[in-house]
């Protein structure tokens, strides 16, 4: 039983997914109205309860998903975080984790188009692991760092390359593309993931592997990141922490490969799911 943001008869509402039907809690728990706001208000575990009681009565497959979170107050991404993507870009383990951030227009969801931009033929996939954060505010002890996380889900961090390169000192215009980033198919609990550390991530690109890793790989792992993003941002309900990318990106590549049009990406992450998006040129 998994939690879902999505738009049925144009509105937008979040709910409970389980054997593709789908528990609509919009307003049911806590007079909340989103997943962002059921967070904040401490009812996943209420919400669970609710579903199963209240069994799914509409057909995933007569909604639209929407990015798990289609809203967060923030969304922290984490590059260089897999010894084998430093060295793929001929970078170097750093001292502190490089970190940049995305914009809410920059997503899209489960099932719904990644952008190619008319102004790169350049979008490169990036599989990684997103945490969904509590209402925990700032200054998170490692320790307990672990706790201030609502759930899990599969990210694609997508990144337009040549933008990204623009300038030597940053790179975020290349990671805020509109809806070049994916975020879903949905959010696992974090209590149902044991050890995060056990869980496998794949990236496929029309079928074959283009990138594979152990989350226990992670070069600056998650009680870190949690703890050192909280010293300088609080942590609200519903913000977003992208984790980081295996090697294996295309633009390492020999001859490099870039998303064309056409094209299914699938991140799949063991125990949590399989997000995809078939890619589509922008028109305008």
């Amino acid at each position: 039983m998994n939690y879902i943001s999505f738009l049925i008869n144009n509105e937008e509402r979040f709910g409970i997914v389980s054997d593709n039907k789908v528990t609509d809690l919009t307003g049911q728990i806590n007079n909340t109205n989103s997943l962002k706001e059921l967070i904040k208000s401490n009812g996943l575990e209420e919400g669970r309860n609710y579903a199963k009681n209240n069994p799914g009565e509409i057909d995933l497959s007569s909604i639209k998903l929407l990015p798990v979170i289609p809203n967060p107050s923030k969304i922290i991404c984490v590059g260089l975080n897999y010894h084998d993507h430093v060295k793929e870009t001929e970078k170097t383990v750093a001292d502190n984790p490089v970190t940049f951030q995305r914009f809410n227009d920059s997503q899209t969801a489960h099932l719904q188009d990644m952008i190619i931009p008319k102004a790169s033929d350049k979008l490169d996939f990036e599989g990684e692991m997103a945490l969904i954060m509590k209402d925990t505010g700032s200054h998170i002890n490692e320790d307990n760092a672990l706790n201030c996380i609502a759930g899990y889900s599969c990210y694609n961090d997508g990144s337009v390359r040549d933008w990204q390169r623009h300038t030597k000192s940053t790179f975020g215009m290349g990671k805020n593309f509109k809806k070049t980033g994916s975020f879903g198919p949905h959010m696992v609990m974090a209590q149902d993931i044991d050890d995060y550390k056990k869980l496998t991530i794949e990236t496929f690109l029309n079928g074959e592997v283009m990138q594979s890793a152990s989350l226990s790989q992670l070069i600056f792992d998650l009680p870190f990141l949690i703890s050192y993003v909280s010293k300088a941002l609080p942590w609200r309900a519903g913000d977003v922490l992208v984790t980081g990318t295996p090697g294996g990106v295309g633009f390492k590549r020999n001859p490099p490969i870039y998303l064309k049009e056409g094209d299914k990406v699938d991140i799949s992450i063991s125990e949590i799911g399989t997000l995809s998006n078939t890619l589509q040129n922008e028109v305008i």
